[in-house]
């Protein structure tokens, strides 16, 4: 069984794309422990260090999510280039 080169490409974005949302579901999920502004006193210091290491992994995670965002917008040019090459090719548009 042979898959056609749209198929291929189709289930590349698919798998691409799933994993895009389900990272930006993880990282909207620890941002929600994210404050905008703390007041703490030297009691609260542990609050601060919270803060801290929720930013740290916000930060790990945002090189993943521009690439995969990159790579899903990439491919689903590849897509639609792909489909409007077999859509001319049929109508015998293109030599092929």
């Amino acid at each position: 069984m042979s898959v056609s080169p749209l198929s291929a490409t189709l289930i590349l974005w698919g798998v691409v794309t799933g994993v895009l949302a389900v990272l930006l579901i993880y990282r909207s999920l620890i941002s929600m422990k994210e404050d905008d502004q703390l007041f703490l006193d030297a009691a609260e210091s542990n609050l601060e260090q919270e803060q801290q290491q929720v930013r740290q992994r916000l930060e790990r995670l945002a090189p993943y999510t521009k690439i995969l965002g990159a790579s899903s917008g990439a491919l689903f040019v590849a897509v639609a280039a792909i489909w409007l090459y077999e859509q001319f090719t049929k109508q015998g548009v293109l030599p092929g």
